[in-house]
């Protein structure tokens, strides 16, 4: 994960002792400075203690962002006193720099309440929103009104709106690749590649006669087909593995590699189901566990919104993502449920883990034509669930988004599963059956839940439930 830069601004108002910006403006540097952010902000050579409060430094502040527009982030705007409403609106629309902002208030203490000592940033941190809200401003809050910078709750918030700054950059003129057709039996991941357009996010295309017809022309000795070889069998054994499938394997993931090199794709979503099996004679899953485990996300059965989401996460986390099935209720306990796929499973979601092959369809395919496949438990630990869906009834994006735990239950299964833990879980799936979201949803090993929502919903402007809020 890169460095995250915000820009600063600290607001500050003569009414008040400003001797408390030049402090927090300390205060709040050295705080990002140890939390390992990089700060684009004005100086004390520049203005007033380094803070915003005229018109004239406005302008100084907005110059200043113009200058690092390409290393900016997000903005976050400190208000040790009350603070200058218009310094702080008009530097943010003087820059135009269309990132995600943050607003942070100190506390006053109640000991300190005279002149002198007072901050008020209470108050001025209202003044200060209902700035941006009438400028247009979209803005993120801490979960407290007021925060001292050195608190746990704000370091909080810090991670939290990273995470929101990653994914809304991340988001921005997106290319992600399809390759092969829908499979016919699954209607529930059609999507609407206009509204994807729309929205910054453009969808290259392959057919899967292309991808056979590069694979036919390659030589079985191939340098590139020997570096795979070798990659898949460092990243898992392949004990068992018919030789034949995974020259297959390899070949395949040099064609789906130079694809995505020269079009600079973020992700994919592959055909499965059952072409690749009949006519090729193997399963993708190996290849796409690996790619999804090197953060280049990829999604089953050409569910293309599926590794949108799967996408979203990883910005957010800056970890690897999967795509499951809300598959299995778990015994009689009504807030758990086994999430599972046949599966392309990155390794970062395994305990441990085996190549093997496919048994849902190698009864209809034959055993031989389904190896490939990523099988084992779950590692116990936190879960963010995402699922991005096109509304094209509406013409909207939509989305949910939550959090909960990978549970360390047992389990005896085939393909990639686990038992999760998600509070309240039946009024979420009431939600997703009654709304038409798909079987699948996008999970990651982390908690990036509200990021996640406030990305989505605040700065995308995607209908977004987040459920258990």
């Amino acid at each position: 994960m890169g460095t995250t830069t915000f820009g600063v601004i600290i607001g500050n108002r003569g009414f008040f002792p400003d001797v408390l910006a030049r402090d927090g403006r300390e205060e709040i540097l050295r705080v990002f400075q140890e939390q390992g952010y990089k700060t684009v902000c004005l100086t004390p050579e520049k203005t007033k203690f380094g803070a915003v409060e005229t018109l004239a430094e406005a302008h100084q502040c907005a110059d200043l962002f113009k200058k690092h527009r390409d290393e900016i982030d997000g903005i976050i705007v400190s208000l040790p006193n009350f603070g200058d409403e218009r310094g702080v609106a008009n530097s943010i629309r003087l820059a135009g720099l269309d990132v995600p902002v943050l607003v942070q208030a100190y506390p006053d203490e109640t000991g300190k309440m005279l002149m002198g000592s007072r901050r008020d940033s209470f108050c001025g941190k209202i003044s200060v929103t209902n700035n941006l809200w009438q400028y247009g401003i979209r803005f993120t809050l801490t979960e407290l009104h007021t925060v001292a910078p050195i608190s746990d709750s704000f370091k909080a918030d810090l991670s939290a709106f990273a995470a929101t700054c990653r994914i809304v950059k991340g988001l921005k003129d997106v290319r992600i690749g399809a390759l092969g057709a829908r499979p016919t039996a699954f209607n529930t991941v059609r999507y609407s590649e206009k509204l994807l357009e729309n929205n910054g996010i453009s969808v290259e295309t392959l057919d899967l006669s292309e991808v056979f017809g590069h694979i036919g022309r390659m030589k079985d000795d191939d340098d590139k087909v020997k570096v795979r070889l070798d990659g898949i069998s460092k990243y898992v054994s392949t004990q068992g593995i018919p030789a034949a499938s995974l020259m297959k394997m390899a070949k395949f993931g040099v064609v789906v590699d130079e694809w995505m090199s020269a079009n600079r794709l973020v992700g994919t979503s592959i055909q499965c189901w059952t072409a690749m099996e009949e006519f090729f004679g193997v399963v993708p899953c190996t290849l796409m566990s690996m790619m999804s485990n090197n953060l280049l996300p990829s999604a089953c059965e050409t569910d293309m919104v599926g590794m949108v989401a799967m996408y979203i996460l990883q910005l957010a986390s800056g970890e690897p993502s999967a795509i499951v099935d809300w598959n299995n209720n778990y015994g009689e306990d009504p807030d758990k449920c086994v999430i599972f796929h046949c599966s392309n499973l990155p390794k970062h979601f395994f305990e441990e883990m085996k190549m093997d092959f496919q048994e849902i369809i190698a009864g209809s395919v034959g055993k031989e034509n389904t190896f490939g496949t990523m099988v084992g438990q779950l590692k116990a630990g936190p879960l963010t669930y995402c699922r991005v869906s096109t509304d094209d009834l509406s013409g909207k994006m939509r989305a949910y988004t939550g959090e909960g735990e990978i549970t360390p239950d047992k389990l005896r299964s085939f393909g990639g599963y686990g038992a999760i833990h998600v509070p309240n879980l039946q009024a979420l799936l009431q939600y997703v059956c009654k709304n038409g979201y798909e079987h699948h949803v996008s999970v990651n090993r982390s908690h990036y839940g509200p990021a996640v929502y406030d990305a989505l919903a605040n700065y995308k402007g995607w209908d977004v439930y987040h459920h258990g809020v």
